[in-house]
């Protein structure tokens, strides 16, 4: 009544699983990492603040092997509305940041990431009052 099936299932695993390249969970993690970090420099280069930004550059500049492309321009010293929109970027980039960093136990780059978050909110606190 039903024909038997004459072919391979598409269904089975490959074979040689050594013939694609994977990276390990580690690999993975770093990159996600260094992605963070890297929208987290771009904004903090936005805001201007210079100081920040070269210690996350540093960070990135350890997960990727490779220094980040800078913004550079002058220095944002008067807070606008703006900024609190760039401040609350930035504060959900940290808090990601924060959250694959203590996933891959890299306390040099949670440290960093919870100080950006606690510098965030204090800084759209500052904006919201002028």
């Amino acid at each position: 009544m039903y024909e038997p099936i004459r072919t391979k299932s598409v269904h089975t695993m490959a074979e040689n699983r050594t013939a694609y390249p994977h990276r390990s969970r580690e690999e993975e993690l770093d990159i996600q990492l260094a992605g963070h970090l890297a929208a987290l420099l771009a904004l903090t280069d936005e805001l201007g603040l210079t100081a920040e930004g070269d210690r996350i550059a540093a960070q990135v500049t350890r997960l990727r092997g490779a220094a980040p492309i800078r913004r550079t321009g002058p220095e944002n010293t008067r807070p606008t509305a703006d900024d609190t929109a760039l401040h609350q970027r930035a504060h959900a980039l940290a808090g990601r940041a924060l959250v694959v960093a203590a996933s891959r136990a890299d306390t040099a780059a949670a440290i960093l990431a919870a100080e950006r978050m606690d510098a965030h909110t204090a800084a759209r606190h500052l904006t919201r009052a002028h």
